[in-house]
């Protein structure tokens, strides 16, 4: 069994941002164990005490991002004195920035998530995707920055709320056999639409687990792998029909799939931009 490495992760705000930074960097480890240890919103000498005696107990890697200098300076002390080695994550992209921009940066804490109108603008794409979600409400599709389309569990749904926290308004319309998509859809000019697929076996199998978690009867179309096969073809020659991009999902995360989406979207304003500065 492998030992288990303790790490502290201590911010000032909600630690969104060291904990991802943490998990992608502990992800390229595959075998180590590790033991992380959240401390957020740290913002006055009795908390970080409470911090200082967690990483006693389980000594290990900290690291912190703070605005905070006397609080920095006190948690650099103790690492120091305890012989544990610190890391402040977002030091050396700070400089870079200040230098850069040939400015300071604020140090303030939790100022990524002020409410100001990209907050706001985020709060609405979420409400959006859930009012959008599985085809309902497709009166407002034109609203959309991107449509997502693809036969059920392909993952639809958590791809739009993932994208809708990066402020994207997206909704999603299941292809479902025997079913016209929204004559709508054809005339939308505004959203980017994109089509969702994933391997047959990989899609009998989730539902299937699907079926089984709601005690639902599994003999049916919905699992046969030659009738999902056939739905899955006839998904793609769809996606070809209207000429959209598609994303292969079998083995990727939300995360990756939220990610190729954005990158298209930029893609497409890029072009739009181009095009508008060279009309020729």
């Amino acid at each position: 069994m492998p030992e288990t490495h303790h790490i502290h992760l201590v911010s000032d705000a909600t630690g969104e941002t060291i904990n991802s930074i943490a998990r992608a960097c502990i992800a390229q480890f595959e075998n180590i164990q590790a033991q992380e240890h959240f401390w957020s919103l740290i913002r006055s000498p009795r908390q970080l005490d409470m911090v200082m005696e967690g990483i006693r107990g389980w000594p290990g890697l900290v690291l912190y991002t703070f605005g905070d200098e006397s609080l920095r300076k006190r948690l650099e002390d103790f690492c120091r004195a305890q012989n544990i080695p610190s890391i402040a994550v977002l030091d050396p992209i700070l400089k870079t920035m200040a230098n850069h921009f040939g400015a300071k940066s604020a140090q303030a804490p939790g100022k990524q998530h002020a409410l100001d109108a990209e907050y706001f603008a985020r709060i609405d794409a979420m409400d959006y995707a859930l009012a959008q979600d599985d085809g309902h409400g497709t009166d407002h599709l034109a609203e959309a920055d991107v449509i997502i389309l693809g036969v059920s569990r392909t993952s639809k749904t958590p791809t739009c709320i993932y994208l809708a926290n990066r402020g994207i308004k997206a909704g999603n319309i299941p292809l479902i056999p025997g079913h016209p998509m929204p004559m709508e859809l054809t005339k939308l000019t505004k959203p980017m639409i994109v089509g969702l697929t994933k391997d047959p076996d990989s899609l009998v199998e989730i539902r299937r687990s699907r079926l089984h978690l709601l005690q639902q009867n599994e003999q049916t179309h919905y699992v046969d792998p030659e009738k999902v096969r056939e739905e899955v073809m006839e998904a793609k020659r769809f996606f070809a029909r209207i000429g959209c991009p598609v994303i292969d999902v079998s083995r990727r995360s939300i995360e990756e799939t939220s990610a190729e989406i954005m990158m298209l979207l930029n893609k497409r304003t890029l072009e739009k931009e181009l095009k508008e500065q060279n009309p020729t």
